[in-house]
């Protein structure tokens, strides 16, 4: 399985009702995120989880769906979270 269906399978528990994940890490070549095997990754995510949450609060919640994949898998990830009414 690849980082972004991995990252896809973590992000799951909190129940998105959409979900894209970008792999950008061709782009990035020859950096040194890139040269010690991290990916970099645009993710877009809706889940009711993010309602009532300040953006810090939902990136944290991400990050903590992917664990460990941000220390060896994902060098760099940007991510857009919203609710479902802010979409």
């Amino acid at each position: 399985m690849n980082t972004a269906e991995t990252l896809r399978e973590r992000l799951a528990k909190l129940d998105p009702q959409q979900i894209d994940i970008i792999d950008d890490s061709h782009r990035h070549a020859g950096h040194a995120g890139a040269r010690d095997g991290g990916g970099h990754f645009r993710l877009h995510i809706v889940a009711a989880a993010f309602a009532g949450k300040r953006t810090m609060e939902r990136h944290r919640l991400v990050y903590d769906a992917a664990g460990d994949l941000m220390k060896q898998k994902i060098h760099a990830l940007s991510i857009t979270a919203k609710a479902p009414d802010e979409t």
